[in-house]
């Protein structure tokens, strides 16, 4: 977007929203049960839904179902509910070390998502004003950072496990569409050592058999030379190297934060940029709302005011089938 086009949405006015939080999931087995947060307009029948898995920065909340309000708010005050899972991971928890899993958790992760999606009715029934009105039909995930490994694996791409060698493919066909921001790429030799050595889920990470519709987020300063050699260009790997219908927005001068997705003014976000920010809540929203609702423009409308004028924020590209 322009500098006079960035912030001329697309989405229309927003509607008031209800949260909820915590909305308790017992889970048989889990070391303690899934808490998250329900954010949905206050109006509105068959609403489409998006499971937000958030990422593991450096604060203590933002990893919780109490981080990504920009992303959150947004979603569901343009017709969205939101649910936000507090995955073992987050510090909020304060989890003994020696839990199996630890300490990122990332198959427990996807599963968090899928006790979710099994159980919809007791979410609806758990949330006042909310119960009927949900479209089970149209569900979509997303995921900023490590929440972006977590909603690939679920919309198609697949590790090997590194501890017992067993392959792990999580696709769940009731996701129709997903959003990627700055996920993990590809494993191998495009690791760190460091990643390779202290993070070894990482290793294996294939997206050859991710079909799933996916709109990929990546900021063309987000080098991440912990975990990565091959700079920037990583976290757009689930975008070049999977198979099926695919969008990369590129975000000129991003960093990892994406000018402030996790939360509204937060320490850890090093590329701060309301612009920014508003540049991915228009984009991610529209991409959603065309995927699961074919002939929508919002898509093609919030592509062409990305581009308009002499300075935009970014650009996209699009595939349909090939993947390198």
């Amino acid at each position: 977007m322009s500098a006079s086009t960035r912030t001329a949405g697309t989405s229309g006015p927003p509607t008031p929203v209800l949260s909820v939080s915590p909305v308790v999931l017992p889970i048989p087995g889990r070391p303690v049960d899934l808490q998250i947060r329900v954010s949905a307009p206050v109006t509105g029948r068959n609403l489409p839904v998006v499971l937000l898995s958030h990422g593991q920065g450096h604060s203590n909340h933002l990893s919780s179902l109490d981080g990504y309000a920009p992303l959150a708010d947004f979603w569901a005050a343009h017709g969205f509910v939101v649910i936000q899972p507090t995955h073992l991971s987050s510090a909020t928890l304060d989890l003994d070390p020696a839990t199996p899993g630890a300490p990122l958790f990332w198959r427990s992760r996807t599963e968090d998502m899928r006790h979710i999606l099994d159980r919809l009715d007791a979410v609806e029934a758990a949330v006042p004003q909310l119960a009927g009105r949900l479209d089970h039909d149209k569900i979509a995930v997303a995921g900023h950072s490590m929440g972006g490994h977590t909603a690939s694996l679920l919309l198609g791409a697949t590790v090997t496990d590194p501890h017992d060698g067993t392959d792990e493919d999580t696709a769940d066909p009731r996701i129709k569409a997903g959003v990627l921001l700055a996920a993990p790429g590809r494993g191998g030799d495009a690791l760190s050592a460091t990643a390779a050595a202290g993070l070894s889920f990482l290793r294996t990470t294939d997206f050859s058999r991710m079909a799933t519709p996916a709109l990929v987020v990546a900021g063309d300063k987000d080098d991440s030379a912990h975990l990565t050699v091959n700079g920037w260009q990583w976290h757009a790997d689930p975008y070049v190297l999977s198979p099926g219908r695919k969008s990369l927005l590129t975000l000129f001068g991003a960093e990892h934060g994406l000018g402030g997705v996790s939360g509204y003014d937060v320490a850890e976000t090093t590329d701060e940029s309301p612009a920014r920010v508003a540049a991915v809540q228009q984009l991610t929203w529209a991409y959603l709302r065309s995927e699961l609702y074919p002939g929508d423009p919002a898509w093609r409308s919030a592509c062409e005011a990305l581009t308009a004028g002499p300075d935009p924020l970014g650009r996209v590209e699009s595939k349909e089938v090939e993947s390198r």
